[in-house]
């Protein structure tokens, strides 16, 4: 088996992401101070690292799963643009009906790293046809 090679990000900070399992696709992001997201409320918690990520690669903000199932906070607003140098903030919303404290140092988020490809956009006066054409949300389902 060959193993691919690496992608290396640097990190400023003290909690650098980092991978549960060898092989994950995510590596946690963790809370650099303590913070309340109240009920049905939202939060930008600080992770107090910057990165680099390298031209041609995004770094992705996901929801950590045991976090949605047992406390009902998700994640939003995920894209880390290999240009950006400020600090990683995540956008916790907490679902729940009661507040949730999170503390320095828990992982709040996971974050992918995932190569991209910059696409040339063209503008036209149409597009081609196609089966499903300008069918939206559940225009699949029966």
């Amino acid at each position: 088996m060959t193993i691919p090679k690496q992608v290396v990000c640097e990190v400023k900070g003290e909690y650098a992401p980092k991978s549960a399992q060898e092989g994950d696709a995510g590596s946690d992001l963790r809370a650099s101070e303590e913070i309340t997201i109240p009920s049905k409320g939202r939060c930008l918690v600080p992770t107090g690292i910057s990165m680099a990520i390298p031209i041609g690669y995004v770094g992705l903000i996901w929801p950590r799963s045991g976090l949605a199932v047992k406390h009902g906070i998700d994640s939003g607003a995920g894209v880390i643009d290999s240009g950006y140098r400020g600090e990683i903030r995540v956008l916790l919303f907490n679902h729940s009906d009661v507040d949730f404290k999170v503390v320095k140092g828990d992982r709040v988020a996971q974050i992918l790293i995932q190569k991209v490809e910059t696409p040339q956009f063209i503008q036209v006066e149409t597009l081609d046809e196609t089966e499903r054409g300008a069918g939206g949300f559940g225009s699949t389902g029966k």
